[in-house]
């Protein structure tokens, strides 16, 4: 097992990434959303994650309706002033044929990392974000510096989010939260995306068993799987009552309110990281995987 993996050298460099991403979006804005426009965000696994997050966040700021779909499930009879389609690779199948079928009836904008690869040619506009590339199997920076780009181009500032990344990436992760045997990770709004995305990771890269859901979900029956050994983390603000639930079930609660929910996922990337190699698993060659999906 090699001292650092790839995958925790790419986590580390998000905090840089970020700001390249906040500067990109003032470039690049012009291919993305405009207000007012009835959108629909697409991706596979953490790609539609990203979406969902930021289809609350772009409701939430009052700039139109939009919806998050994974790409094989999009309902193309629907309307909509433009997609936006979410590909690391730029090669992913789903993502490609969607691209492809809404050519010439509904404008769409693609967000890669690599413009050498089919999604150029099958987008209408394409932001690239070779910068936040990676090699990793797992997806780690490529997915947060999407999600800070467009939350820029909604308006927001992200300086704070970046200097809790900085923070985030050199941390000691909390003690003893490799042990646990199961974590529930819980999100509210725009953070349920983030919830979802942290236990892919958890999976992927650790093989750990996770669930995630709604935060005000958890009383309706994920509470019966927690107890002593398990942990919950809650993304954002805590509902009322949430700790006391947790406890009360003889679980660990694992809460950073105060911070950026975005830069606690990075907590949550290095602790899928940890329990890997705590396993003596190599993170970096998860099980079952391949950095993109290509169907024949």
């Amino acid at each position: 097992m090699p001292a650092s993996s790839l995958t925790t050298a790419e986590i580390a460099t998000q905090p840089e990434c970020w700001q390249r991403a906040a500067e990109t979006a003032g470039a690049e804005g012009g291919k993305l959303p405009r207000p007012g426009e009835r959108v629909a965000v697409i991706g596979c696994g953490t790609s539609w994650f990203m979406a969902q997050s930021y289809a609350a966040l772009r409701e939430r700021s009052g700039q139109g309706e939009t919806d998050a779909f994974a790409a094989s499930e999009f309902p193309f009879g629907r309307r909509y002033d433009r997609v936006v389609a979410i590909t690391r690779s730029g090669t992913t199948t789903e993502v490609i044929r969607a691209c492809e079928q809404l050519r010439g009836s509904t404008p769409v904008t693609a967000v890669t990392a690599d413009p050498n690869t089919p999604v150029m040619a099958a987008a209408d506009e394409v932001v690239v974000l070779g910068f936040a590339d990676e090699q990793s199997v797992v997806q780690t920076r490529f997915a947060t510096t999407v999600l800070i780009l467009l939350r820029a181009h909604l308006g927001e500032d992200p300086t704070s989010a970046i200097t809790d990344a900085r923070t985030a990436v050199k941390d000691e992760l909390p003690a003893g939260l490799t042990d646990a045997d199961q974590f529930t990770f819980l999100g509210t709004g725009w953070t349920y995306g983030l919830a979802q995305e942290a236990a892919l990771k958890m999976r992927e890269a650790a093989g750990a068993w996770t669930e995630s859901y709604p935060a005000m979900e958890y009383r309706h029956g994920p509470v019966s799987i927690t107890g002593p050994g398990r942990a919950v983390w809650s993304f954002g603000p805590l509902p009322d009552g949430l700790a006391d639930d947790v406890a009360g079930a003889g679980g660990r609660l694992e809460a950073r309110p105060a911070i950026d929910p975005l830069a606690d996922l990075i907590r949550a990337q290095r602790l899928a990281v940890a329990i890997a190699e705590a396993k003596g698993d190599d993170p970096d060659r998860p099980r079952n995987l391949t950095r993109s999906v290509i169907l024949s």
